[in-house]
């Protein structure tokens, strides 16, 4: 367990400079966020701060700029519709490095907010280098990581500053996902199903391996079923196949038995387009010149029917590409059956990345208990790996 915010006393926050770690590594076109999801999750944090009086000073990275600083990746754009989700005004540190910045955050007024620059746009961050790591650290008196998305990187901005800043704590959000994620590994509700998709494999082995022993089941869906096909011997005609994983799918079957539940059945296509004309066939029936691209309904209603009478669901990849119409039918249902599974008091865990993406598409968000910010975080923490940015936080 990790020391959280809600730990310190108020008169710790008074007056302070709270330095906050959050993850705002939003979509960006033409200096438009395009989604504020992440924004809206770390307001929680950024609320409770301003309340208690401290100085609130932000931390984030953008993009993966090359080279040092990059007008196309910086967070100024964020400041506005941060300021409105705040109701508040945000001050903007161009050079959150320089003695100006450090002596800006000294003067700010207790309550207020500012967001700091890209800090990818200063060398060594991505290095975890303890002298940026000091730089960043003289804009605060406190540290709060609130990045869950960013907490499996050791950065300067997520490792090395917690050994440097005393308190170091996890924000709301942080907290928010451990527990749920956490919870759903140690702790949960039985029937336990695990929901795993997506193109690859080769991106869910650890995590597979981890849950077996954990899980009641596991249900397969996305391209990643393929290469399981393959292991069986079934033809997949030009379906996107990890060639070099079929011995190791081989071996995960017979290792996981009756555990891992495979599709029955496949929506097919000669190729991915939006309205193209789809099959429905028995996954020993996928033809030559055909690729699959979805479960079929048969196994979308079999799949659907075990989430809504389980006790925990973690689903971790979509069913097929949801983003093409006609391919889309699988990942709608199982994204109502998490819904429908959660109002019979099942706990759902939906973790990060494409899975978030749909959803947030389905309109199902907010009527699942938990949706992880954190895409690859989610999943390595799901794989029993340390999170070096909540490992250097203080522990409870």
């Amino acid at each position: 367990m990790k020391r959280g915010l809600a730990a310190l006393p108020a008169a710790r926050l008074d007056g302070q400079r709270a330095l906050v770690r959050v993850d705002f590594n939003v979509p960006l076109k033409d200096g438009v966020v395009g989604d504020d999801t992440r924004l809206r999750a770390a307001i929680p944090t950024i609320r409770y701060l301003h309340e208690k009086g401290a100085r609130v000073v932000l931390l984030s990275h953008l993009g993966r700029p090359k080279g040092g600083p990059d007008p196309q990746f910086s967070l100024k754009p964020v400041v506005r519709p941060l300021e409105l989700l705040l109701g508040m005004p945000v001050a903007f540190i161009g050079e959150p490095l320089s003695e100006a910045a450090v002596t800006f955050t000294r003067r700010m007024p207790r309550g207020s907010v500012a967001l700091a620059e890209n800090t990818r746009f200063a060398p060594g961050e991505e290095e975890n280098d303890p002298t940026l790591a000091r730089g960043f650290a003289a804009l605060g008196d406190l540290f709060v990581n609130d990045a869950f998305g960013a907490a499996h990187r050791a950065h300067a901005s997520t490792e090395a500053i917690a050994h440097l800043l005393k308190p170091a704590v996890a924000g709301f959000l942080m907290e928010r996902e451990l527990c749920y994620l956490g919870s759903a590994l140690e702790q949960p509700k039985r029937p336990f199903l695990a929901v795993l998709g997506g193109a690859k494999v080769s991106g869910k082995i650890d995590l597979i391996e981890h849950l077996l022993p954990r899980v009641d089941a596991i249900l397969i869906g996305g391209a990643m079923a393929c290469t399981f096909f393959k292991a069986m011997g079934l033809g997949v005609g030009r379906s996107l196949v990890e060639d070099d994983r079929v011995e190791l799918a081989g071996r995960l079957l017979e290792k996981a038995g009756d555990k891992l539940v495979l599709p029955r059945g496949c929506v097919i296509a000669p190729e991915l387009r939006e309205g193209i004309t789809s099959l429905t066939v028995r996954r020993e029936k996928v033809p030559a010149g055909f690729a699959v691209y979805d479960i079929d309904p048969g196994t979308a209603g079999d799949y659907a029917e075990r989430i809504v009478v389980a006790g925990t669901v973690l689903w971790n990849g979509p069913m097929g590409v949801f983003e093409v119409p006609p391919f889309d039918s699988g990942t709608r249902m199982i994204a109502s059956a998490m819904a429908e599974a959660t109002t019979h008091g099942a706990v759902t865990v939906v973790g990060g990345g494409d899975s978030a993406a749909a959803v947030a598409r389905f309109g199902v968000a907010d009527q699942v208990t938990h949706v992880s910010t954190g895409g690859g975080a989610s999943l390595e923490f799901l794989e029993g790996k340390v999170l070096p940015g909540v490992a250097a936080l203080d522990d409870a």
